[in-house]
């Protein structure tokens, strides 16, 4: 009789439900709900571009949804599932995504004095409201504790944990007051389901407090109170309130509670894994080992790397963390704050009608037509950072460039030179970590942008000249999670001993690979030279150089590439 487990998978815009056979290996049914709360589920403000939150109660409705919506497609797939052979479930959500809550866990947002307020909601990984106070904590950790900063690149992200939990005793002195403490929705959303949502004895996951909250075993867990004190006396009390233990995601934050169980249909006892994030879970399902990148390519992009010492600092690379990715290597992440996100801008407000009607149309049309370009025809050159640098130079305050238009440059030109810049930029981190001795040996790609565009895939295998494989699974965070959540139930129960095991049995590429073309890869090398140029120079002040010749030599690639196809 197979055994089951479920992996949900709570991202930017949506939340996912997997149903894995972990006996027989295989995916059976999943489904997905869109958060109804803001704008593609986001809540937002017209007059601060760089607010993002999200409901809680969307999480909650997305939960009984698309668990209740997979058993029934897997009902139906698969005559031998049955509910009550489900052992486990695995979690991962996007981060850092602090919820404040009450002293009994509920979020202050679902609470009557703080409804509708965007501040007692989620802050949305992609909030980058608080660049300040990250600059506050980067400067002041340089000063008292540098190997804090050590471990994330040498500067604190206003994407991460402390900057947001700052910015909100800035701006909201109620709702921080009014908060018992903080919970990632990597935590929140394990301990809802095992009814453990006490801050003080709720799970929480070493990928995100590592990554995002400055958490590292090595100076004794959290940050010390006397640095929290020296930034704001008020965050000694989050500190506080930061109980619980601080997990692999391999372990179990509990069983599910008897109110979900009834809620969904599953038998109560069913073990719950300890949270992490999407991206690192994502690894996961793509088969992360020592000497494979696993490149997330979605709204943004997560590059997932394991190594088995985390002594070397790696700068501008997000963090390196023990056990946020594989439990016994240390996870080293890194990436970029806008791709799809970026292509999606660029469609939505810069392409005319006579490329289609609809999105969809117009993404295969200028697809298409950018195809049919060489590198370097275009005589474009953009840099992408349209929503900040994560890596490497970690400024939320750059913006795009776009390079060498004439009146002539039409749209699928730009959107061509739009996924060389995201390119470029995965070049630039891959280069990063080689040369402080993290070995690249394979590229394995996974989302939404690795499995459709293929025009992208070809672009990227040509910028890093390596192939770019892609993973077998089009769910790999949910895959990942639906693994963890076997490795919690525990071999006894039917499940894996160890996430090795569940790789073994789940993981795989397809096919198709993408292999690098050797002329576009000459090309692209005099490229990214120029992008190099314009990206030191644009993106760290003492290295201004003389850009006088870039348009220039843009022009003679052109001319270069053009002359090839008339002698051809």
């Amino acid at each position: 009789m197979s055994k089951y487990t479920l992996g949900l998978d709570f991202g930017t815009n949506s939340c996912r439900c997997l149903v894995v056979d972990i006996s027989r290996g295989r995916e059976v049914a999943s489904e997905v709900f869109e958060y109804p709360s803001g704008v593609l589920g986001i809540i937002t403000d017209a007059a601060d571009p760089n607010l993002a939150r999200q409901n809680p109660q969307d999480y909650i409705d997305g939960i009984r949804s698309v668990v209740l919506a997979a058993m029934v497609a897997a009902e139906a797939m698969d005559s031998g599932f049955s509910a009550e052979n489900v052992i486990g479930i695995g979690v991962d959500t996007t981060g850092s995504t602090p919820i404040p809550v009450d002293v009994g866990g509920k979020a202050l947002a679902l609470c009557d004095e703080f409804y509708g307020n965007p501040n007692a909601m989620a802050w949305l990984w992609k909030d980058h409201t608080s660049t300040a106070e990250a600059a506050e904590i980067t400067e002041l950790a340089a000063k008292m504790h540098p190997e804090y900063i050590d471990k994330c690149g040498g500067i604190y992200s206003s994407e991460w944990f402390w900057a947001k939990v700052m910015r909100l005793k800035r701006v909201a002195p109620d709702v921080f007051g009014a908060a018992a403490s903080f919970v990632e929705c990597s935590d929140w959303i394990p301990a809802l389901l095992t009814g453990n949502c006490n801050p003080l004895t709720l799970k929480r996951s070493v990928c995100t407090a590592g990554h995002k909250g400055l958490y590292c075993d090595e100076w004794g867990g959290w940050p010390s109170e006397e640095f929290l004190a020296e930034l704001d006396s008020g965050l000694v009390k989050v500190r506080d309130s930061l109980g619980g233990e601080v997990l692999t995601a391999d372990q179990p934050a509990g069983v599910l509670c008897d109110e979900w169980a009834g809620i969904l249909g599953l038998p109560a006892g069913v073990a719950v894994a300890v949270g992490a994030m999407d991206a690192h879970l994502g690894a996961i399902g793509a088969g992360c080992r020592e000497g494979t990148l696993v490149k997330i390519l979605g709204t943004s992009t997560c590059d997932l790397m394991v190594g088995r010492s985390g002594d070397a600092s790696i700068p501008g690379i997000c963090g390196i963390v023990k056990g946020s990715v594989l439990p016994d290597y240390y996870g080293i992440e890194a990436g970029q704050s806008a791709v799809g996100d970026l292509f999606l801008w660029f469609v939505n407000n810069h392409v005319p009608e006579s490329y289609g009607g609809s999105v969809g149309e117009k993404f295969a049309n200028l697809e298409k037509r950018a195809t049919e370009q060489s590198p370097g025809e275009s005589g474009l050159l953009a840099l992408d950072w349209n929503n900040g640098n994560r890596c490497v130079l970690v400024d939320q305050l750059l913006s795009g460039l776009l390079l060498g238009q004439s009146l002539h440059t039409e749209a699928h030109e730009i959107y061509r030179a739009l996924i060389e810049a995201t390119a470029f930029g995965a070049l630039k981190i891959i280069k990063r970590v080689e040369w402080f001795g993290v070995p690249v040996d394979e590229v394995v790609c996974c989302g939404g942008l690795a499995e459709k565009n293929a025009l992208l895939m070809q672009i990227y295998a040509d910028v890093l000249g390596r192939p770019m494989k892609v993973s077998a699974s089009d769910q790999t965070c949910a895959l990942g999670a639906a693994m963890f959540g076997a490795v919690a139930a525990g071999k006894n129960a039917g499940g894996y001993a160890h996430i090795d095991e569940a790789q073994q049995a789940l993981c795989g590429v397809r096919n198709e690979v993408y292999e690098p073309i050797h002329e576009n890869v000459a090309v692209y090398a005099e490229l990214y030279a120029l992008y190099e140029l314009l990206h030191d120079s644009f993106g760290i002040a003492e290295e201004m150089k003389d850009l006088g010749h870039v348009m220039k030599l843009l022009l003679e690639i052109r001319q270069r590439v053009r002359g090839k196809h008339v002698e051809g």
